[in-house]
């Protein structure tokens, strides 16, 4: 079944330690004013407390230390983060250059590996650029990142896109067929968000910071990664500063993440949208758990249409989220185009999911002609 339907095997070794593991070992040494430092895993609460006991400049030597730790700590500063995220991705920028130059001195960069690392060495450069709010970078492996766009610290309505198969660093964002990449998906719908409801202060997160399946193989068939993806993203909303209402906008194996976080995400994520999904892993919106309104949206080209919506032996993931008996509210994905097409500007889809996000439900347009994906909801994007 595996073999007919496109699902492939893809092996992966085990990845040894990466330079978050080593600056983590060093944190967990350190002190600040004599203090020990608080655990990298303690609660958002913890670590806000911790920060707002510094000075201004003690937290921007603990910064300037450990960008890796405190760049990526769920409860510091937005602002700290970013700065921090900053200084760690001209460290490893200033790695990869000295790494290429060693192995062309031995001889050991093929012209492969020398695009590669040109390719890195692009992705590193572009994240530093001025305009960019990096929340969260690990190199290790593969790579992770998170981008903000807009005040994350000041808004009302918060939206996180939550990408599927093959995201890393490398693939952060794309120059050709920008919005199929997390970063283009974000700054699509910051747009669609900001034209839906322009009095209301928003901001949108490319969540590209969990391990994500290589390829349409064995482990995109499977709960594994969602499972730690999970985990992360569950971290994440839990510690967003301020009030803000959230929405989650999950496509593809993003929505099997969002489907096992589903139970344990924060009241504040008050909707959880999926597009092109394989399943999240329930067989319907009550077995999700979730107190968020569940939304799916999928185009009559995706191919994941065809991909066997069930589980069996911890293989597949559920129930097709746009069926009938799934009960999610469908949405019209007019104007996408197959699996990758679904944040482009001027979609359905993607004017759906910012209407969602910024709550003017009036506004979404559903698959069928009766209205029954708004049912029991009205327009909130004033609150």
């Amino acid at each position: 079944m595996l073999a007919t339907t496109g699902w492939t095997a893809v092996r992966r070794g085990t990845a040894p330690p990466g330079p978050y593991d080593a600056e983590a070992a060093a944190w967990r040494a350190a002190s600040a004013g004599g203090r020990p430092l608080p655990r990298p895993d303690a609660p958002p609460q913890r670590l806000a407390a911790f920060f707002a006991s510094l000075t201004a400049r003690d937290a921007d030597r603990l910064a300037e230390r450990f960008p890796l730790v405190v760049g990526n700590l769920n409860g510091a500063p937005v602002t700290l983060r970013y700065r921090a995220n900053r200084i760690a991705l001209q460290r490893e920028l200033t790695r990869e250059r000295t790494r290429e130059r060693e192995r062309i001195a031995l001889g050991a960069l093929s012209p492969d590996g020398r695009r590669d690392a040109a390719r890195r060495q692009h992705r590193l450069q572009a994240l530093m650029g001025d305009d960019r709010q990096v929340l969260a970078f690990d190199p290790s492996g593969a790579g992770r990142v998170a981008e903000v766009l807009g005040d994350l610290d000041r808004a009302q309505r918060v939206s996180v896109v939550v990408p599927g198969v093959d995201t890393n660093l490398l693939t952060f964002e794309r120059t050709q067929r920008k919005y199929t990449a997390p970063a283009g998906m974000a700054e699509s719908l910051y747009a669609a968000g900001r034209a839906a409801a322009p009095g209301i202060r928003t901001a949108v997160i490319a969540w590209a910071d969990y391990t994500a399946p290589v390829g349409v193989g064995v482990e995109s068939a499977m709960g594994r990664l969602a499972e730690g993806g999970s985990d992360r993203l569950v971290a994440l909303t839990g510690a967003l500063p301020g009030a803000s209402r959230i929405s989650l906008v999950c496509h593809s194996y993003g929505s099997v993440v969002c489907g096992v976080a589903a139970h344990r995400l924060t009241p504040r994520v008050t909707d959880i949208a999926v597009a092109g999904s394989p399943g999240m892993r329930a067989g319907n919106v009550d077995e999700l758990g979730a107190r968020a309104r569940v939304w799916a949206a999928r185009d009559r080209d995706d191919w994941i249409e065809d991909v066997p919506h069930l589980e069996v032996g911890g293989f597949g993931h559920g129930t097709d989220p746009v069926s009938p008996e799934f009960g999610a509210r469908v949405v019209s994905t007019e104007g996408a185009i197959g699996h990758t097409g679904y944040f482009e500007p001027g979609t359905e889809s993607v004017t759906n999911f910012a209407n969602m996000a910024v709550g003017s439900y009036d506004g979404v347009s559903c698959a069928s002609a009766d209205a029954t994906c708004r049912r029991d909801i009205s327009g909130e994007a004033a609150s």
